[in-house]
């Protein structure tokens, strides 16, 4: 065995290693309400969202269609991490809305969880209007 080895070894007691800083990854409101509109949209019956604001609407007049339009995200203080959802769709004529309401439900929570790792604390689905389109 070589003097290094038995420094190494027999030298005085060395710090416990520190551990290392935990990542983490956090998902902009901005960023979860377009995963979250966009999932809504791929639900059969959802025909598109409604502005929730004047400011969607204003968009929408002016021809600027966003993912996240008909989307709002509220955050309690006390749990930030879980978000309140709620979605204004509207859905096409002839279907079942509780059905397809309950879809998009459970779209949106596997979006969330799946995709962006938010565990959304409720999901309120507003049906804003019934196209025949």
């Amino acid at each position: 065995m070589s003097e290094h080895e038995r420094d190494a070894t027999d030298g005085p007691p060395r710090p416990a290693p520190q551990s290392a800083p935990t990542d983490a990854t956090e998902v902009s409101d901005e960023a979860l309400s377009t995963l979250i509109g966009l999932a809504a949209h791929e639900v059969p019956g959802v025909v598109g969202m409604a502005p929730t604001n004047l400011s969607e609407g204003i968009r929408r007049i002016l021809g600027v269609s966003q993912a996240d339009e008909g989307v709002d995200i509220e955050r309690d203080p006390q749990r930030p991490d879980r978000p309140d959802v709620r979605l204004h769709v509207v859905v096409a004529y002839g279907v079942n809305i509780p059905v397809v309401a309950e879809s998009v439900v459970e779209r949106v929570r596997y979006a969330a969880e799946k995709y962006a790792g938010v565990a959304v604390r409720e999901v309120d689905v507003h049906v804003a209007g019934v196209s025949r389109d």
